[in-house]
């Protein structure tokens, strides 16, 4: 897998532009390689989604009924077990 080179734009450029430029990555996620003076500085890139759910929120929908929440727990069982 190939990865694509980042494109170099100086700081003043990038200063002007630099809205667009994020448009431009968020739609294209393409890489900006921000330069001062032809060195590079800075780099302008696609953020990634995180690969794990949220934890609060998680397990929304995933108790269907629950009829009795009050009812005390069949059989016998202790915390400190």
């Amino acid at each position: 897998m190939s990865k694509k080179r980042a494109t170099p734009i100086g700081s003043a450029e990038f200063k002007a532009q630099s809205l667009k430029l994020i448009d431009h990555v968020r739609e294209t996620r393409v890489e900006y390689v921000i330069t001062r003076h032809g060195r590079p500085v800075a780099k302008l890139g696609p953020v990634d989604e995180p690969r794990t759910p949220v934890f609060v929120g998680s397990m929304r929908g995933s108790v269907l009924a629950y009829d009795a929440p009050y009812d005390p727990i069949p059989g016998s069982w202790s915390v400190n077990d």
